[in-house]
């Protein structure tokens, strides 16, 4: 972790850590921060990442927001799954209820927001009993519900079958990412974050990416390969507010603009001119207002009437 994003973190006091246990015994490293009673936030990371990767929403919003993030299993502090099939969006719903359950009073009401593999997370537990309990609004962040490898433009080209085979290989390759040094952080850059991402931003990105365990960096590679959330997505009725930047390569903006024609109850479509896949962290105030904006009008004004 760089020193930028581990200070932002290690500032925050009053974090509490749990453990939530899913359906089928896997477990789950939670991070609770900010005041008790406060509007919840519950933050879900994407692929490759860690609680980490929120450190910036985290430390903006637990001033006056109880902000609950949580490591994706394999990831982080959660350990990967004992087999193949806990490689599943079936896993990540379960997760998330798990989650919920384990955070909020029942009935208890939270935005939730999910960047990449998050957002899946969120359509893959549209219709659970978990999530519409506790589900308030949602952000769908720099992600989409199919054809991942299809749409990215990681391999150059025109879309084509052939392009298509070569962005599942690179994003499923199984060679070690290696050190973070100035090489590898020019190819995660020119992959995940925008032309003009700041050099310690790219920095932080590199160190939380390197640090996931290759086994689970290549198993879900191979679920998000093949990911069908198109009836999950469908089933977020809900307000949901949708952000994306102009130059994501992994989850272009088509995917985005899409979802906010396929939603029931879309709040908005923010693009992000000249951002990366790594919007929190490219973009955190961006990314962080639209969060308090949900939490505004779809928590506090909900408790006052």
């Amino acid at each position: 972790m760089s020193r930028h994003v581990s200070r932002h973190l290690t500032s925050l006091t009053s974090s509490r850590e749990l453990t939530a246990v899913s359906a089928d015994g896997a477990r789950i490293h939670v991070e609770v921060y900010g005041p008790e009673g406060a509007p919840a936030v519950v933050l879900a990371h994407g692929w490759t990442c860690s609680i980490a990767f929120w450190a910036e929403q985290i430390r903006a919003l637990a001033a006056d927001h109880r902000v609950v993030a949580y490591d994706q299993r394999g990831h982080g502090r959660s350990p990967a799954p004992a087999g193949p099939s806990g490689y599943a969006t079936r896993a990540l719903a379960d997760d998330l209820e798990a989650v919920l359950a384990s955070t909020l009073a029942p009935g208890e009401k939270a935005v939730l927001a999910g960047h990449s593999m998050g957002g899946m997370t969120l359509m893959a537990a549209a219709d659970r009993p978990g999530f519409r309990e506790h589900a308030a609004a949602a952000l769908l962040c720099s992600t989409g519900p199919s054809r991942l490898t299809a749409e990215a433009t990681v391999v150059p080209g025109r879309p084509s079958d052939r392009r298509t085979r070569l962005t599942r290989g690179v994003l499923g390759a199984k060679a070690p990412l290696g050190p973070v040094n100035a090489v590898s952080k020019r190819v995660l850059k020119y992959a995940t974050m925008g032309p003009g991402s700041a050099p310690e931003r790219v920095d932080a990105c590199a160190r939380i990416v390197h640090a996931c365990p290759r086994g689970a960096r290549v198993g879900w590679s191979k679920v998000l390969s093949e990911l069908d959330l198109e009836a999950g997505l469908r089933a977020l009725d809900l307000p949901v507010a949708v952000v994306v930047g102009t130059a994501d390569r992994l989850t272009p903006p088509v995917h985005s603009r899409a979802m906010a024609e396929a939603l029931p109850q879309c709040v908005g479509l923010l693009e992000l001119a000249g951002m990366g896949h790594m919007t929190p962290v490219e973009a955190p105030e961006a990314v962080t207002a639209r969060i308090r904006e949900l939490t505004d009008t779809y928590l506090e004004v909900k408790e006052k009437a």
